[in-house]
């Protein structure tokens, strides 16, 4: 688990977002504590005049110098990202903040985890801890192997959200992939089912499955989602490397073929689909072929959702007693993947432009701003929501008008949702 500290300047807006990835790291499991006691820092930076830049610097070169780790998001970030090219230094949207800050580890559901509603968004833990021995990993320190409850009661949880007023389930665990595994069986797709045959107009949303849980069900949950409409059409495949032998030093229980076995399984059953996946680079064995190896696999697969963490130690894993790389080659190879990465998310995202797809409204954006899902979990945004009269919970159809980097652009469209249209467009 990560020990953060973050520092937010300038307006609102960086303050809402600071509050959003301060959230996704308490859901993760980590937690905030002074800048002395950090293994990261972020700084949310602003850039509304000169004097001000000269500060986010100044504090940069500051942080940079207390924590093992620094991340900089926030307006400057973004703007004049170059002005921080000399420090050892992640310059991240914010949204790629949270992953960054977990170095790869699975999320950490505390002991007494409970469903959440979050507006119109339900968290349901399905289950805590996991099979996997990840050399790198401080999580597995602190939930222990895998703990399944009954399909029955994470069915009853899911339930009592629906009825609350949740039109959005988040499935989330360690590694949902292997669910069921302690007690001698694979439920995952038999749960999927379950909670989709819940009376409501929902989606379901399944959280981070590692490859070496899924491979053995690949199949079969690929049929779960082909079958099951309120499940989005995403997966998050963590790969970590696109080198066998590196993730053999990390101790994944997958190697590069079965993770591209369970890409083809939803390939072959599903046409609209986002593959999610995240690639460590740095690790303290990774060669300068093993980085071009992660290179190839991401340029070759081409996920839609992709989260680049440059590898750091963290206390009490086996991975932190083996002989690091630079801190200048991590970076090198952060920046190379990172840009390759803006590619292919951006690639997507451009052909959604010009389709018309039905969207669940999930959440606020900023200012008069809706975000919303397709049914493969793409971000579309639909601005001046109010003179639509739309607001989370509602599906609507939208023209997708336009296409950024790690969203769209959508309009709603004002006649009632036309289900073959929509599929058609799918």
């Amino acid at each position: 688990m990560a020990r953060y500290h973050i520092e937010t300047y300038g307006c609102t807006s960086n303050r809402g977002e600071s509050r959003e990835i301060e959230r996704r790291l308490r859901d993760a499991g980590h937690h905030r504590v002074p800048l002395d006691a950090a293994d990261v820092a972020i700084l949310n930076t602003c850039t509304v005049v000169e004097k001000t830049e000269r500060n986010m610097l100044r504090r940069a070169k500051e942080l940079e110098a207390e924590v093992a780790d620094l991340v900089v998001t926030g307006c400057m970030a973004l703007a004049q990202g170059e002005e921080f090219a000399d420090l050892d230094a992640q310059v991240l949207h914010w949204e790629d903040v949270p992953a960054a800050v977990t170095n790869g580890e699975c999320p950490t559901t505390t002991p007494d985890a409970e469903p959440i509603l979050d507006g119109v968004v339900g968290i349901l833990p399905i289950a805590r801890g996991c099979m996997s021995n990840c050399s790198y990993c401080i999580t597995k320190h602190a939930t222990g192997r895998i703990d399944s409850p009954s399909v029955e009661e994470n069915v009853r949880k899911a339930e009592a959200l629906v009825h609350a007023g949740a039109t959005e389930l988040r499935v989330t665990g360690q590694d949902t992939g292997v669910y069921g595994w302690d007690e001698g069986e694979r439920k995952l797709p038999e749960l999927l089912d379950r909670i989709c045959d819940i009376d409501g107009e929902f989606r379901v949303r399944l959280g981070m499955a590692n490859p070496g849980g899924v491979h053995g069900i690949r199949e079969e949950l690929a049929d779960t989602f082909a079958r099951n409409e309120k499940l989005y059409d995403f997966i998050h495949l963590p790969v970590q490397s696109g080198s066998d032998d590196v993730l053999a030093d990390m101790r994944r229980q997958h190697r590069v073929e079965k993770f591209r076995e369970c890409v083809a399984a939803f390939d072959d059953r599903l046409d609209h689909w986002t593959l999610s996946t995240d690639f460590i680079v740095g690790f303290p064995t990774e060669t300068p072929a093993d980085h071009e190896r992660s290179m190839e696999l991401l340029a070759d697969v081409r996920p839609e959702k992709v989260n680049v963490t440059r590898f750091s130690k963290r206390p009490n894993t086996d991975a932190a007693e083996m002989k690091g790389l630079g801190g200048q080659t991590k970076k090198d190879r952060s920046k190379a993947m990172s840009e390759l990465k803006m590619d292919v998310v951006s690639e997507a995202y451009d052909e959604l432009v010009g389709t018309r797809r039905e969207v669940l409204v999930v959440e606020e954006g900023h200012g008069d701003s809706v975000k919303c899902r397709d049914s493969a979990y793409r971000q579309i945004v639909v601005q001046n929501a109010s003179d639509y009269g739309i607001e989370p919970g509602d599906f609507i159809e939208v023209d997708v008008t336009g296409g950024e980097r790690v969203y769209a652009f959508g309009t709603p469209v004002a006649a009632p949702a036309d289900s073959e249209e929509v599929a058609a467009a799918d």
